[in-house]
């Protein structure tokens, strides 16, 4: 049986599990990997642990080193882009006057591709802004439109509890959310006490209405 460790890219993404390459790691460390999308860059989250094959996904791509200085010298390279190319986006979005919020940027780790994430609330016709990017950058382009609780997600804050996100801290997935859960749970239906900063009904009430209890203070606004 291979011995897999399981890499997580981002603090509350998915855990994605990888052959070790027979490779000493534990959790914490800085490995690079092979990916779908070419080299990333991510953090040992759980294993070494020897899994059957029938139940991974195949094929198992590989750890292929561990990350060394100059991996995480790449890294800060790609962010301090990042903030570059996020502003040269901001200007070209202003020149097309395209009805869209730039919410993120993102370089792969190979720096092949860039990643722009943007909510708007009608579709987007941004194949101009693509091209100038594509000049500018000298890399591929992928424009990711997302919702409001993508953005509340990435951006993090300040809940109505008073604490971090839920979504920017812990939670991997957005579970459905209804309004029949707070009532099971005797909470009052004022929508100002439902609703996160993403205006949207708050992710807590799923996960206390699937322990059978009612939502502690902290998943109750205090306005």
């Amino acid at each position: 049986m291979p011995a897999v460790v399981g890499v997580r890219f981002k603090k509350t993404c998915k855990i994605y599990d990888f052959d070790t390459n027979n490779l000493e790691l534990k959790p914490g460390d800085h490995v690079i990997v092979e990916t779908e999308k070419g080299m990333g860059m991510g953090r040992v989250a759980r294993g070494p642990v020897e899994k059957d094959e029938a139940g991974l996904v195949q094929p198992l791509k590989k750890v292929i080193r561990k990350a060394a200085e100059s991996d995480m010298e790449r890294l800060e390279f790609n962010r301090e882009r990042e903030a570059e190319a996020a502003a040269i986006c901001k200007r070209e979005i202003a020149k097309y006057g395209l009805s869209m919020k730039l919410i993120n940027v993102e370089y792969l780790f190979d720096s092949s591709k860039v990643i722009f994430s943007f909510i708007s609330e009608d579709r987007v016709d941004f194949r101009d802004l693509v091209k100038d990017l594509a000049n500018e950058l000298h890399t591929r382009i992928e424009m990711r439109q997302i919702g409001v609780r993508d953005e509340a997600k990435m951006l993090g804050g300040i809940g109505p509890c008073g604490r971090m996100l839920c979504c920017s801290t812990h939670l991997v997935d957005f579970e459905p959310v209804s309004v029949k859960m707070a009532k099971e749970q005797n909470i009052s239906l004022n929508p100002a006490k439902l609703s996160g900063v993403c205006g949207r009904l708050m992710c807590c009430l799923s996960y206390e209405a699937a322990q059978g209890g009612a939502a502690p203070d902290c998943c109750i606004s205090p306005i």
